[in-house]
């Protein structure tokens, strides 16, 4: 019964393979082509994956190809493993399930392993790296898991084809499955090439002139942020703060990027800029004083003015997406949103030296949390920044 068993094993562990990378190359995929439906810039967020193993030195304004093939190397690693783990290690009790069944079971599975990611495996152990936690919401990783988690009932005809069992009774369902998944993909690829030529999905869900007020203004914001953000790339004293700093421009040019594909897709011609009337409306703008002050401040001194002038800046597009996130029409605008107010809040975090379990509490405290609500800063360490 033993030789048997062990046979049995190898098999399923066979199969988990071959599902692993079939499951993770397809999340890859379905991500990279549904980001800019929902407001993110995909290589913005394969850098941050990338910064996992290959920390600050990965934060680029611009990413780099080989930092975003980085990114995308990891996150097929992490989704590979998990199915490795589901089919080979807890294979005793998965790998003789039916399809639907193992769909059953995928989905809460995809919400375990994204969570246990989110609050403990990056931003604690092994990792111990707050940044990715800090700045990618939660509901980002369930999404990537849900989508990787939904080829695995595959595996019992995976499993088949290994063991060299034909006909497999399974064929026809796995024959469907996948022809839901590839119409899925070439659908999604559909989509995203009229995105890229400025014809994504039109506007809907009305309120269309609070939208195109609120598209302005932020994007003019993000403006300021990226001339600030650039400034202390250059300057700042210490290079954790340059490299957050990177992170920042980052993150602001690709949402502006956002906002003028859907404005052209939306509206017509390119997003324009932001009237006088949406200046004097926009809080947390710094004046020209400030900007000039920052400008002039030599050395050590730059650091803590910078970190308090981007925090300010930034609780200014964290009240602007709160107010976008009630008020916005499309829903796609209250997505992208969510995300910068739960963005920046962790940027502030980090930039005051947020890691451990203070940055996973901030982390929760940001995703739920109302503006004016986010986790307290005053315990944290002002110059944290200088620490790694």
């Amino acid at each position: 019964m033993a030789p048997i068993r062990n046979a049995a094993a190898n098999i399923n562990w066979q199969a988990a393979v071959v599902l692993g990378l079939i499951s993770s190359t397809f999340s890859t995929m379905a991500s990279q082509l549904t980001a800019a439906r929902i407001g993110r810039d995909a290589a913005v967020d394969w850098m941050v994956v990338a910064t996992i193993p290959l920390r600050d030195p990965a934060l680029q304004i611009e990413p780099s190809w080989g930092v975003i093939l980085a990114g995308i190397l990891f996150h097929q690693w992490a989704d590979f493993s998990w199915a490795i783990v589901f089919f080979g290690l807890l294979g005793r009790w998965t790998a003789g399930l039916r399809p639907w069944t193992i769909l059953l079971v995928a989905m809460p599975w995809a919400v375990f392993t994204s969570g246990l990611e989110w609050l403990f495996l990056v931003p604690i152990l092994p990792f111990w790296w707050p940044l990715f936690t800090l700045e990618q919401p939660y509901w980002l990783g369930l999404l990537v898991h849900m989508t990787s988690a939904s080829i695995y009932p595959l595996f019992p005809w995976l499993r088949d084809r290994v063991s060299g069992r034909h006909p497999s009774p399974h064929r026809r369902f796995a024959a469907v499955w996948s022809g839901f998944a590839a119409a899925g993909i070439v659908a999604l690829g559909v989509i995203a090439f009229f995105g890229w030529q400025g014809r994504e999905l039109p506007h809907f869900g009305g309120n269309a002139a609070y939208d195109q007020i609120y598209m302005r203004r932020m994007a003019a914001h993000h403006t300021q942020g990226v001339e600030l953000a650039r400034m202390a790339a250059e300057r700042a004293a210490s290079s954790h703060l340059r490299a957050l700093a990177r992170l920042m421009a980052a993150t602001q040019q690709g949402e502006i990027a956002v906002f003028d594909q859907w404005w052209r897709s939306w509206f017509g011609g390119s997003l324009p800029p932001a009237m006088p009337e949406d200046h004097a409306a926009m809080p947390g703008v710094l004046s020209p004083e400030q900007i000039k002050s920052l400008r002039q401040t030599e050395g050590a001194a730059f650091d803590p003015l910078f970190v308090a002038l981007m925090s300010h800046h930034h609780e200014g597009a964290i009240t602007m997406a709160d107010e976008a996130i009630e008020k916005a029409g499309d829903p796609r605008l209250k997505l992208i949103s969510h995300a910068i107010r739960y963005g920046q809040r962790g940027e502030i975090e980090l930039m005051h030296g947020a890691e451990g379990l203070p940055a996973v509490k901030a982390a929760v405290s940001a995703l739920f949390s109302p503006a004016g609500q986010s986790a307290d800063r005053r315990t944290h360490n002002p110059a944290g920044h200088g620490k790694r």
